[in-house]
Parts: structure tokens; C-alpha cells; sequence
């Protein structure tokens, strides 16, 4: 048996299958939303999903995290079939805010703490440094006078924040957001974008991100989509960088940008 050169074992570590979709479907009764997608985004990628209004983003998503069904095909996460992933932990998911359901009875920090648990740990005891990390997570972002509201009486751009805090307190693997970008202030838009960047040059995490934001999208990915589907565009970037941040706690880049 060969041994593979550090190169090559590196080179196929970052070529890992995180997210596998197989002529996936999804309809909506008679409207057929999605027909035969098959893509498939590796680890270290960075994909941003642009299409107009009604092409099929946000059931895309959905569907890759399981809160729809597809009608036929199947979706793959890190290998194991979605219907039978169980590491939910590995997955950061900042969901359009127009999803929410601003009755919601939790508290902003309920809804931060809840980010550390996979859904098979949701009924754990909550720690001290549990505590600690969303605090920590609460400061960097600059909500943690909103700590003890409920989540509901927020406006838009403060519910962004939150859901942002609780996407990366769990140090996420995959990241997707959908729209994060939505109704928050230029200067927090900015502060995300390069957080964003150097999480994906520096830690071992893949995004698949839907933005309206061309020109953010293009000036990170590229002129033109790896793939076209319909009206959705997939645009792609690696990340070759292999030289990982001495920090590990995702938190610290925030930290620093809060500093400014």
C-alpha cells in the first residue's frame, strides 16, 4: 500500500463531500419548484446562490436542512443521507428573517444558547461555560443589553444579530445563511463579510450562502457561476489555504472587529 505525501492527504481531506444533491425535487402541490437538481459543494467551498425572486433559494436550503421533504432525489450531508444525519451540531443555519414567527416565546439568549445543541441535545443542562459562550457571543455582537427581551420585540436588524450568534456559537462546520444580510446596518454588513472571509480562508468551514448582494457575491466568487440552473447561479471558491488560524474559537475575529 502507497502512503499519500502530506499534499495529497491534504488536497483530499479538502475535497470531502459536505453537502451531495442527488436529482433532488421539491414541489408544492402542482408548482414544481425544484426538478432534478444534482450539485455537489466540498469542504472548504464557499457557494453563493443567486437567483430572482421565486426561482427556488430558500426552498434549496430548506431542503438541505431538512425542514421540507423532497419529492424525489436525495440529499447527502458529510456523507450520510440526510434522512439519517443526526450531527445537526455541524451545521450553522441563519434562516431568512421573514421565516420567523415573531410570537416565539424565548429570549434573546434562549435563542443563542440554543445554537450549542444538536437537536438530539436539546433538552441538556445548560453549563457554566455554556453561559460563559453565549455571553461572550451576546458582547461580540453587540446585543447583550437585549439578553433578557424576548426575541419577538426586536427589530429586524437586532434579530439578524441574534440568529448570527447563534449560528457560530457551535464553532459550525457547514455554515448557511440565507439572506443573513438582511436588514442590518452598512457597518454590521461589513463586519460580517470579513468575518465570513476569514472564517472561510483560515478555518475549516464551508459555506452556501443566498444573497441579492451581486456585488458582494462577485468580489469573493467570481465574475461567473460554476453552474447554472435555471434562474439559480452557483458561484464558487476554494479555499487552498491550508495554513489554519492559530485560534480555534470563531468568536475572536468578532471580538476584534468589535474592538474597532
Amino acid at each position: 500500500m502507497t502512503l499519500l505525501s502530506n499534499a495529497a492527504a491534504e488536497q483530499a481531506v479538502c475535497h470531502r463531500e459536505i453537502i451531495c444533491l442527488d436529482q433532488l425535487s421539491f414541489a408544492f402541490g402542482p408548482q414544481q419548484v425544484l426538478s432534478d437538481l444534482s450539485f455537489t459543494i466540498r469542504e472548504r467551498d464557499f457557494v453563493g446562490l443567486i437567483g430572482s425572486n421565486g426561482a427556488g433559494k430558500t426552498t434549496l436550503l430548506r431542503t438541505i436542512v431538512g425542514l421540507l421533504k423532497p419529492t424525489s432525489g436525495k440529499v447527502s450531508l458529510f456523507g450520510t443521507a440526510a434522512e439519517r444525519f443526526k450531527d445537526w451540531q455541524w451545521i450553522g443555519y441563519v434562516p431568512q428573517r421573514n421565516h420567523f414567527n415573531p410570537l416565539f416565546p424565548a429570549t434573546v439568549r434562549e435563542v443563542v444558547l440554543s445554537g450549542l445543541y444538536g437537536r438530539r441535545k436539546l433538552f441538556k443542562r445548560i453549563s457554566r461555560s455554556d453561559i460563559t459562550r453565549s455571553e461572550d457571543a451576546l458582547r461580540t455582537l453587540h446585543i447583550e443589553d437585549l439578553a433578557d427581551k424576548r426575541i419577538g420585540a426586536l427589530s429586524g436588524g437586532q434579530q439578524q444579530r441574534v440568529f448570527l450568534a447563534r449560528a457560530l456559537i457551535n464553532n459550525p462546520k457547514l455554515l448557511i445563511l440565507d439572506e443573513p444580510l438582511t436588514g442590518i446596518d452598512t457597518e454590521t454588513q461589513q463586519n460580517f463579510f470579513h468575518l465570513i472571509r476569514h472564517m472561510h480562508q483560515k478555518h475549516n468551514i464551508t459555506f452556501l450562502m443566498v444573497s441579492h448582494d451581486m456585488d458582494m457575491v462577485r468580489s469573493y466568487l467570481g465574475e461567473e457561476p460554476k453552474m447554472r440552473y435555471g434562474k439559480l447561479g452557483f458561484y464558487v471558491r476554494h479555499s487552498h489555504d491550508l495554513e489554519d488560524c492559530v485560534e480555534t474559537d470563531l468568536l475572536h475575529t468578532l471580538r476584534k472587529e468589535g474592538q474597532r
